[in-house]
């Protein structure tokens, strides 16, 4: 949307006020991320809410995302991944990839990396970068598929083109660990230079570049 953040901002609460389900949920992201307006997770998650009631699927994904992080409301991983699961019936890459991570890491219902894997290769086919990044995990530590490092650094690789830094460190790290170093250094300065890496990834990185060979994992 063109124009200032705060005069754009007030157009989309005329737009969510009118029950406008893609207004009300882009007005909680601006809200969430205080663009255009004062930081509120409480009022964020209330607009999701609204708009998750009209089925719209990005904010039933980002309902998850509050119950997740308690953004607004307090941490339910139960209800977080309920409204994953929403989403990702509704067809929406990032409610796969987030239900897939529930259902593969037992976060909120039982563990079931089978139903991860068939929701991955859902997200993966509409060309989800940390899907590929988490599709590339299964295949280096054989869940539910036979272990194959070739194929886990294919998607390794399709994440980290993609612009996922998770994806970008872990080709790098399949690349030094073939002794490929250069292009493996190539790899973690994207990584590290990717606007979307957090300080905490990046000072998990760098430990894991400190590990010996044999004890550095996928992230």
């Amino acid at each position: 949307m063109n124009g200032p953040a705060d005069k754009a901002a007030q157009w989309l609460y005329t737009a969510a006020e009118h029950d406008i389900a893609e207004a009300q949920a882009h007005y909680a992201q601006r809200l969430l991320d205080g663009i255009g307006v004062e930081k509120d997770p409480h009022q964020a998650f209330q607009w999701f809410k609204l708009a998750a009631g009209q089925n719209h699927a990005m904010a039933m994904n980002m309902l998850g995302r509050c119950y997740e992080n308690g953004w607004g409301v307090r941490v339910d991983m139960l209800l977080a991944t309920y409204w994953f699961r929403l989403a990702a019936h509704a067809g929406l890459d990032w409610g796969m990839y987030n239900y897939a991570t529930s259902l593969a890491l037992g976060r909120g219902v039982a563990t079931d990396r089978g139903e991860a894997l068939r929701w991955l290769r859902k997200a993966t086919s509409m060309g989800h970068a940390k899907s590929w990044n988490l599709l590339g995990g299964f295949y280096e530590d054989g869940w539910e598929v036979e272990a194959d490092l070739t194929i886990a650094a294919d998607c390794y690789r399709a994440a980290g083109e993609g612009g996922d830094f998770r994806g970008q460190f872990n080709y790098g790290r399949l690349l030094a660990q073939q002794g490929r170093i250069q292009d493996a250094r190539a790899w973690f300065h994207l990584a590290d230079g990717n606007p979307a890496t957090t300080h905490a990834f990046r000072e998990k990185m760098r430990a894991f570049l400190n590990m010996p060979p044999t004890q550095s994992r996928h992230a």
